[in-house]
C-alpha cells in the first residue's frame, strides 16, 4: 500500500519515503495481493479446511494439474 502520495516528486521526498516506496513497489510486484485483505467468507473456509484431517497427497494434485 503506497504510503506517499502518488502525485509527488521524487526530489521532494525523504530517504526514508523513497525506500518505502520502493519496498512497497517490490512487494506488490512479488505479491499483486500485498496489502488486500482477506474476505470472511474466505477466512471461514480456510478455517473449516484446516480443521478436517482429509488431505490430498502432493503427487495426485500434480497429476491432476499435469505437473511433472
Amino acid at each position: 500500500m503506497p504510503s506517499v502520495k502518488e502525485d509527488r516528486k521524487i526530489s521532494e521526498m525523504t530517504v526514508g519515503e523513497l525506500k518505502s516506496v520502493i519496498r512497497d513497489t517490490v512487494l506488490e510486484l512479488l505479491d499483486p495481493d500485498y496489502g488486500l485483505e482477506l474476505r470472511e467468507d474466505f477466512i471461514s473456509k480456510l478455517e473449516s479446511s484446516i480443521s478436517t484431517p482429509e488431505r490430498i497427497p502432493f503427487d495426485t494434485v500434480k497429476k491432476k494439474l499435469g505437473l511433472p
